[in-house]
């Protein structure tokens, strides 16, 4: 599990996958002068409800691994995790989906 940290005080944690995909999304958008709200579940421990932070250019965040290897990124996930950080609601994780094999028209398949 990673842990995502806003501000040194609010923290979450994440698998490293999600945070990985979660990472990219917000630098995209930080790195254009985007804020956005982000909201995630909280753990069990704490209550299990909900907690919204603002993220903006100017804001200290710390996204931390537990493991050594980053993960394929999945450009399908990145897309409908930036689609809901574009939304009013703002970011919030969504279910990766399936990733599609990407067709190239220039290549046969054919042989013989």
């Amino acid at each position: 599990m990673g842990r995502f940290v806003y501000e040194g005080s609010q923290k979450a944690e994440i698998d490293d996958r999600t945070l990985h995909h979660l990472q990219v999304v917000v630098t995209t958008k930080l790195r254009r002068g985007e804020p956005f709200l982000f909201t995630w579940k909280d753990d069990t421990s704490i209550g299990g409800g909900r907690s919204t932070v603002w993220l903006h250019p100017g804001c200290n965040l710390v996204f931390s691994y537990s493991g050594g290897r980053v993960p394929d990124l999945n450009r399908q996930w990145v897309e409908a995790l930036a689609s809901t950080a574009n939304a009013p609601s703002g970011l919030y994780v969504v279910r990766e989906p399936a990733v599609e094999p990407s067709a190239d028209p220039g290549r046969s398949t054919r042989t013989g």
